[in-house]
């Protein structure tokens, strides 16, 4: 059984390769722009809200229709990656969380072909329960070698989530991946004996 991760790397990775693969489900109020997926796109609601608004500045929401979902859907973007070649980039947003009764997080993957090269989803450090405005963000190198980016907002079950004031920018060196690939290796084995 593939665990949430995995199927955002499969739902998300038809989505690059093209719209008529991914499962996808038409929404009349869906950001333009932006478009449904998931593992369950058809249990989940989009559309950009009016009255949570942060600063001033238009939020989209994302929310389950059901009190019981089992699955996920995203409201998400696919690029090339041409212009973004060798070069770090970070996704960013406040949200707003009301009841998520699983998990929610930004996520960005990074493809080299049918390949994910780079990917974070912010599972282990997600959004839960009801939260006010909070910045986020998820940062990934594009290799060289890169063809597509993918980047959106995914809940997990139930609730609802807002996303404002969402970036999408080239950032140096200086500020951390956050996604697979930043892990450092250590030098030698670590807890052999099991006692941390």
């Amino acid at each position: 059984m593939l665990n949430t991760k995995d199927l955002v790397r499969k739902v998300t990775t038809r989505a690059a390769i093209g719209l008529a693969v991914c499962v996808l489900v038409a929404h009349a109020n869906v950001p333009r722009g932006w478009f449904m997926a998931g593992s369950r796109p058809d249990e989940f609601e989009a559309g950009v809200d009016a009255e949570h608004m942060y600063q001033g500045h238009a939020s989209a929401f994302l929310k389950s229709k059901d009190s019981s979902v089992d699955g996920f859907g995203t409201l998400m973007q696919s690029l090339r990656a041409e212009q973004y070649k060798g070069k770090r980039v970070r996704l960013s947003g406040l949200v707003k969380s009301e009841e998520v009764v699983g998990w929610a997080g930004l996520w960005m993957r990074v493809d080299q072909g049918k390949d994910v090269v780079a990917f974070d989803n912010m599972q282990d450090r997600a959004i839960k329960a009801t939260t006010a405005w909070q910045p986020y963000e998820v940062v990934l190198d594009v290799p060289q070698d890169a063809t597509g980016i993918s980047f959106g907002i995914l809940l997990a079950g139930a609730g609802e989530v807002w996303l404002s004031s969402t970036k999408f920018d080239v950032v140096g060196t200086d500020v951390p991946a956050t996604g697979r690939g930043d892990k450092k290796i250590p030098d030698k084995p670590v807890n052999l004996e099991f006692t941390e």
